[in-house]
């Protein structure tokens, strides 16, 4: 057992580690106090737009708050405490335990504002913040104890060959926590970047993906480069990585290093954004996400279709909403002959311009694209701007209220009309077998006498 806890038997009174103990207490509630004080003044707790861009990712920066203000407070109270000449033996206990508050709740909120895109907190981030809470707690437990210094001897002096080498664990633990907490940081920064970015209204929505993404990716790079460096690692070797790594590019990974320039050319030249409407080889939807290796069209049946980038850049592209978002739909039918065809044609455009999603702006247009064999051939184009939205529903209540309408004026649609004759196999055999004789006035008949009486 620790110094700590034995002077607080020996060389102190039960009343003096009950005054601490109060004064403990009330920092603790003072700062749960303060956090709550501070989160309605800052509109924390209203869930409006300036709320949102005070926080990032899923929890509120008040989780990291209350533990932060409740050291200020024993911070404070340690030093007015030890100006009267008071005994603060049990700072030294709460010291540790409040800091390693603060860090796990600053830890795991920037972990959510990292990997946490909505409301959902996936079951990875969960266990690796419980990893991370025993962790810290027991290098809190060990500290306390007195157990810490040789602990960290026992660290320094074990040893583990890597190759022709060896490195102590004391050594590969700082090494990996120093490469993990500059990358963490870098995604940190990144991630406030983009939020920060993304609300930026003055700013085309490509843009600022791009912006975001290609600040993210130098930060990842520096935040590599400089815990390289940290750990004492020569960056001349990375020069043989990197010629490996082209040859592997240029080689096997052509594929998807052209779908991440495909991603970038795309979000540069804002040839489709998020919400147009696409048809790209036999893929119809609406484009959701455009990420750097690929973008995600949502079909209208509600099917995500996945799609590498390269083949928007690589194949034509339709976009329906580019520069406008009405496109044009038509319908075809035949009428017969006997109804007039002026009358028909202004009967197809009213009955379009009363289904709501037709454009009225650009009205319907009904034309006689052909005199047909079995009646006159009439098309009826319209407009939308909601693509959206699907096509064959509003073709369909389109069809429905002109077949409506052709019923109200007694309007038949033309079909074809062809005559079928059935003939048993014993009238079929009689038809053959009769044979007509030829006519006595036939020039075949007059040659065959002619013939006969010479």
């Amino acid at each position: 057992m620790t110094d700590h806890f034995l002077s607080l038997f020996t060389d102190y009174q039960p009343q003096d580690v009950l005054r601490q103990l109060a004064v403990i207490l009330l920092c603790v509630l003072g700062g749960i106090a303060l956090s709550r004080w501070l989160r309605k003044i800052l509109g924390l707790e209203r869930g409006d737009e300036q709320s949102r861009m005070m926080q990032i990712g899923v929890k509120s920066f008040s989780r990291v708050l209350s533990p932060l203000l409740a050291l200020g407070l024993l911070a404070a109270a340690y030093v007015c405490l030890k100006r009267i000449g008071h005994p603060v033996s049990l700072w030294e206990i709460m010291f540790p335990l409040a800091i390693a508050q603060v860090a796990m709740r600053f830890v795991f909120y920037v972990l959510r504002s990292i990997f946490v895109k909505d409301a959902t907190v996936g079951a990875l981030l969960h266990l690796s913040e419980k990893a991370i809470a025993t962790l810290v707690w027991i290098c809190v437990w060990l500290y306390i104890t007195g157990l810490w210094p040789d602990f960290i001897d026992y660290l320094d002096r074990t040893e583990l060959p890597l190759g022709r080498h060896k490195a102590s664990l004391l050594t590969i633990l700082q090494a990996g926590a120093s490469v993990l907490v500059t990358l963490i940081i870098a995604l940190w920064i990144g991630a406030v970047l983009e939020n920060r970015l993304m609300k930026v209204s003055t700013m085309h929505s490509s843009l600022r993906t791009v912006v975001a993404r290609l600040t993210k990716a130098v930060l990842i790079l520096v935040a590599f480069l400089v815990s390289l460096s940290l750990v004492g690692i020569d960056l001349t070797v990375l020069s043989v990585f990197g010629g490996a790594l082209g040859v592997g590019i240029g080689l096997g990974l052509q594929k998807i290093a052209s779908s991440y320039v495909s991603g970038f050319v795309i979000l540069l030249e804002r040839s489709m954004v998020i919400g147009d409407m696409v048809a790209v080889d036999t893929y119809f939807g609406k484009v959701t996400q455009i990420n750097t290796r690929y973008t995600i069209l949502e079909g209208l049946d509600g099917i995500e279709s996945v799609l590498p980038n390269e083949m928007f850049v690589a194949n034509p592209v339709q976009n329906y909403s580019l520069t406008h978002r009405i496109i044009r739909l038509y319908t075809q039918l035949t009428i017969l002959y006997q109804d007039d065809v002026e009358t028909v044609l202004s009967i197809m455009e009213q009955a379009a311009l009363g289904v709501q999603r037709v454009s009225q702006q650009t009205a319907p247009q009904a034309l006689l694209i052909k005199i047909g064999a079995d009646g006159l051939e009439l098309e009826l184009g319209f407009w939308i701007t909601d693509p959206e939205n699907g096509r064959l529903n509003v073709l369909s209540d389109v069809n429905r209220a002109i077949w409506k309408a052709f019923k109200e004026h007694g309007i038949q649609v033309a079909h074809a009309k062809r005559d079928i004759r059935i003939m048993d196999e014993r009238s079929f055999r009689q038809s053959d077998a009769t044979v007509v004789p030829p006519s006595p006035d036939s020039p075949d008949e007059k040659n065959s006498r002619t013939m006969q009486q010479n």
